[in-house]
């Protein structure tokens, strides 16, 4: 990822004045242990599938859905942003999308399921665009049974 100070000042200019999204509270919700707990992923990768629509500039907030039967040859980064570093992700997909590393604690007993879908949406987009779809994949998440989620923003 590119430091601050790296990038041209225009694109400094234009971070540095981005608006921050205030709320009014900040939920808080107790849960179960660890072990107990069916895991989704929710990234801001801009992971899809091959032969999916990739995520395009401008195309407003959108996300992909990843089965977890997925094979990771297949699941693609398209993160439009010029200041991203891919070298992680094409290295080991699961620094972005640790699938493999949920399906180990699984099977370790760390925690009681893998989710059955997860989600990617493009990092490089208004936050205030993406929360109608956050809460339309929420009520997916819900119909999943899962009671955690991991956010990998990227």
């Amino acid at each position: 990822m590119a430091r601050m100070e790296e990038l041209v000042e225009s694109e400094q200019a234009h971070l540095r004045n981005l608006p921050l999204p205030t709320y009014e509270k900040t939920p808080w919700v107790q849960g179960p242990p660890a072990s107990q707990r069916r895991v989704a992923i929710v990234t801001t990768a801009g992971l899809n599938l091959r032969g999916e629509q990739p995520f395009r500039m401008g195309a407003g907030a959108d996300y992909r859905v990843i089965p977890v039967s997925s094979d990771t040859a297949d699941i693609l980064m398209n993160h439009v942003s010029v200041n991203f570093d891919r070298t992680g992700f094409q290295d080991d997909v699961n620094i972005v999308l640790p699938l493999d590393r949920l399906r180990e604690m699984a099977d370790d007993g760390d925690i009681e399921s893998v989710a059955a879908f997860h989600y990617s949406f493009m990092g490089a987009t208004d936050p205030a665009m993406l929360e109608p779809k956050a809460r339309e994949l929420a009520g997916m998440l819900k119909e999943d049974n899962v009671n955690a989620v991991i956010l990998t923003p990227v």
